[in-house]
């Protein structure tokens, strides 16, 4: 007999959207990039190198966090840098 299983999604949509991959720019340069640090441990270090090796290339980095890793971004700060960059880097640790 096989057992039933429950799958549960990690992205916390409750119906989730399929959606098209966007085309990655050819460059950077111009754009602005967004380093959202999701609470992790250490996540700040490794954005905190992203954004000095970004600088020295001379980009454009703004900084974001969620208020806590347990739970999805607030809506405010999604909008925020969806707003105002074109790019965003996630940092993800463990």
């Amino acid at each position: 007999m096989i057992e039933s299983q429950i799958l549960l999604d990690p992205t916390a949509e409750v119906s989730p959207a399929k959606r098209q991959r966007v085309t990655p720019p050819d460059s950077l340069e111009g754009k602005t990039i967004a380093l959202l640090d999701i609470g992790k441990r250490r996540g700040n270090v490794f954005l905190d190198r992203l954004e000095e090796c970004m600088a020295e290339r001379g980009l454009t980095v703004k900084r974001y966090a969620k208020p806590t890793n347990t739970k999805v971004a607030p809506l405010n700060v999604v909008q925020t840098i969806a707003m105002e960059c074109d790019i965003v880097v996630e940092a993800l640790s463990d």
